[in-house]
């Protein structure tokens, strides 16, 4: 027997296509980069950032606001400079706030006072030795932390399965490690605009 059609095609108009999912990094913090560090002055520098909100007088990208603009659900990380970025692209509607989106640690090298670089080197050679040898001081670890990205991955599909297209304000290795785990999930990345400020990373499903 031949299957029916018109059942065929209530089930096929009842199943929603998933939804996008933007991941974008969050705009400039008003904390100046062009410093010379040591370990620890780097350690000192990284806590002002995490509590630091945005440069003034930015603009966010055109393409960004205008996916919040049609975005069904807007989410941001905790930190002043992502809550800041969501605040200046969303135009003013409400967006939820969620911790499981802030930045994993960069702990640097405990290496001696005399070795100065500036926050960038200082940025790479912390996340290496944090991603590589496991070098935390006592924060999330990089297995941690990849069980938050994989949560993440989890709560941002879940609510793009019944089509709603998610913009998330957050952070760049971060949405780097959740863009990971999304791909894992099935979802196939289609813009990838590196990792300056306010570039996004969008995924549909595969």
């Amino acid at each position: 027997m031949s299957a029916d059609p018109f059942l065929a095609a209530s089930r096929a108009a009842s199943a929603k296509a998933a939804g996008t999912i933007t991941l974008a990094r969050h705009g400039e913090p008003a904390l100046s980069r062009k410093v010379k560090l040591n370990a620890q002055e780097y350690r000192e520098f990284w806590a002002r950032y995490e509590v630091m909100g945005l440069l003034p007088g930015q603009t966010p990208p055109a393409d960004l606001a205008g996916f919040v603009e049609r975005c069904d659900v807007l989410i941001a990380s905790i930190r002043p400079r992502a809550i800041e970025s969501a605040q200046a692209v969303g135009g003013g509607r409400t967006f939820t706030r969620e911790a499981f989106l802030v930045e994993a640690p960069l702990p640097p090298p405990s290496w001696p006072g005399w070795i100065r670089l500036s926050p960038r080197l200082w940025g790479f050679f912390a996340r290496f030795w944090w991603w590589f040898f496991n070098h935390h001081e006592g924060q999330e670890t990089r297995r941690e932390a990849e069980a938050r990205a994989d949560l993440a991955a989890a709560e941002l599909a879940a609510i793009a399965a019944d089509g709603r297209d998610v913009v998330v304000l957050a952070h760049g290795f971060f949405n780097w490690m959740i863009g990971r785990a999304l791909r894992r999930r099935g979802w196939r990345q289609t813009l990838r605009e590196g990792y300056k400020y306010w570039s996004t990373r969008r995924f549909e499903r595969a």
